[in-house]
């Protein structure tokens, strides 16, 4: 048994995520952990709510809420949407709680000892109408790199460029939109990441089976222009983590809180520590510290492509400069985008699909499929309803459906809703089991692998070959010269669908559950032997017929979801 150590990028916590914030990170995590538990694997599978910073403070006043109050509610919003969406968190955690205030302190402290942490003066953005220092977030406007016209202060969006306030053009207020603003001293924290360039650049360069993304955007951070640069950790706002070295003041810095930026990846470890406390105190720091026999657990990271830079370099550099035995990261699976209709996802406009709009349509099973089997892993990939029309009807509706229904429906009617008795397979089943232990090789492989379209296609070919038997076996032929044989390729086909409901149920929880319901079993471990597998169920065990699958989507419905999801007035 392994040990598999899993976090997908914690979602800000400001609104309700849409599709493509979901099959950046959170939905592929969720299939990898499923299939290494499936595999007789330990899991411990974190993630939780990033609240500290301006997206939590900007979303609170237009909510009219506190701060505080908003965080908790739209927690309980998003944990709600994943337990709807079937992610198979341990622990879906917040950057807020207690256990992440006292070891972001206890970083900082370590740091500081460390001599990585040097005290900047620096001229910061104030605005006067808003009678306050403006963050980098708070501050928007046109990035001098690509024309941007809604950069904000901190990095561009669009050319992911990483920038200062101050290089903004036309910069503005995005708390009032004023732009009286005017440049004030203040002093802050840095991380002086430019320390550890030389243990990052090798730390990076030993991990060679990371994706060319992930690697490709770690090598430009670290040796464009200057290279990799000190980075602020602390900022002047009233909601966050409060600036402490250790359980000690920090002279200079009241008033301050720590960065988000610092915060929120040391999230992932204080999630285990809140995952301990829910458990009533089981021990996180077998998990996270190699001291504690961390060693011997692989801890693999998802996210989306502009996550990449703070945890291939600022959060390794945290936990590298913090000099004590921390579990680093051993594979980090990065994503490009999912776009919507020939453009992008826009929560101003009510442009895309949105979780808990999604849920509200149709089952969870529908959108994890085609999001996962259209997985933007190599470059962009676009959403349109014509697309995800056809891969519902097409995939899970004519494949997956339309056999099972097939099968229960004609054991039925001619031998009853239990499994019947027959003669022993023929070459026609030595064939299918032949060529299904090599897909099951190759499906295996790429689930191991990460390899997430891959893998959605193996499993489909895998459904396919139990159509394509069924019609070459032709059993409602069979039965009338031999009524024995059409019983043995009856049989096979309901221990096949008791084999889809193991090897879908990465993809698709619900619908492996009403399968494995169906066949009147639980849902099986990954198998080892098709075989076997097809010899699971014995003659007179009983099942049930299923109700349909999946409901093909028409186009009078694609039509009205179009026009929903347009974004047009």
């Amino acid at each position: 048994m392994q040990r598999h150590l899993i976090t997908s990028a914690i979602p800000y916590i400001n609104g309700i995520k849409h599709l493509g914030n979901l099959v950046g990170s959170q939905l592929p995590a969720d299939l990898y952990a499923r299939f290494q538990r499936a595999r007789g694997n330990e899991v411990l599978f974190l993630c939780a709510t990033d609240e500290h910073g301006t997206p939590a403070e900007l979303a609170a006043a237009k909510a009219g809420q506190p701060v505080a109050e908003y965080c908790a509610e739209m927690h309980a919003v998003q944990s709600e949407l994943a337990r709807g969406f079937r992610l198979s968190f341990d622990h879906f955690g917040r950057s807020s709680s207690p256990q992440n205030h006292a070891l972001t302190q206890h970083f900082a402290g370590r740091l500081a000892d460390a001599g990585l942490i040097r005290e900047v003066s620096e001229r910061q953005v104030y605005s006067n109408a808003d009678g306050r220092f403006l963050p980098d977030r708070y501050i928007e406007g046109t990035c001098p790199n690509c024309g941007y016209d809604r950069a904000r202060g901190d990095q561009c969006e669009n050319c992911t460029k990483q920038l200062d306030p101050t290089d903004l053009i036309d910069a503005r207020s995005a708390i009032s939109g004023s732009t009286d603003l005017e440049v004030r001293e203040t002093k802050h924290l840095y991380l002086r990441q430019s320390e550890l360039k030389d243990d990052l650049d090798a730390w990076i360069d030993s991990k060679a089976d990371w994706p060319i993304l992930t690697t490709s955007i770690a090598k430009k951070w670290l040796h464009d222009g200057d290279g990799l640069q000190d980075r602020g950790i602390t900022r002047d706002l009233d909601w966050g983590i409060p600036v402490r070295r250790g359980d000690a003041e920090w002279p200079g810095m009241e008033g301050k809180v720590f960065y988000v930026w610092f915060d929120a990846p040391i999230e992932y470890i204080a999630c285990a520590g809140e995952w301990a406390d829910a458990q009533g105190g089981a021990d996180w720091e077998r998990w996270w510290r190699t001291d504690k026999g961390a060693d011997d657990v692989r801890y693999t990271q998802f996210m989306g492509k502009d996550n990449v830079p703070f945890h291939t370099l600022s959060f390794p550099a945290t936990l590298l400069g913090s000099g004590e035995p921390w579990k680093m990261v051993d594979h980090l699976k990065s994503f490009n985008y999912l776009n919507y209709d020939g453009g992008q996802f826009s929560t101003s406009q009510g442009r895309g699909v949105f979780m808990n709009q999604a849920l509200n349509i149709l089952p969870a099973d529908y959108w994890r499929w085609w999001l996962l089997s259209n997985c933007p892993e190599t470059s962009d990939s676009e959403f349109t309803w014509e697309l995800f029309q056809q891969g519902v009807n097409k995939d899970l509706a004519d494949v997956l459906g339309n056999f099972v229904s097939r099968v229960t429906k004609f054991c039925r009617s001619k031998f009853g809703e239990v499994v019947p008795d027959g003669g022993v397979f023929g070459p026609l089943e030595q064939d299918l089991i032949a060529e299904l232990d090599k897909r099951l090789a190759a499906y295996t492989t790429h689930m191991e692998n990460m390899e997430v379209r891959k893998s959605a296609q193996e499993l489909r070919a895998i459904w396919v070959a139990g159509n394509e038997y069924l019609q070459a076996a032709a059993p409602w032929a069979t039965i009338k010269e031999d009524e024995a044989q059409a019983a043995m390729q009856i049989r096979l086909g309901l221990n096949l669908i008791g084999l889809y409901a193991a090897l879908s149920a990465p993809f698709l929880p619900d619908t492996a559950d009403t399968l494995a319901a169906t066949m009147g079993v639980e849902v099986s471990k990954w198998p080892e032997s098709i075989a076997k597998a097809l010899n699971a169920l014995a003659p007179g065990h009983t099942f049930q017929v299923p109700d349909n699958l999946f409901a093909k989507i028409d186009d009078a419905a694609r039509a009205t979801w179009e026009a929903q999801f347009s974004g047009a007035a």
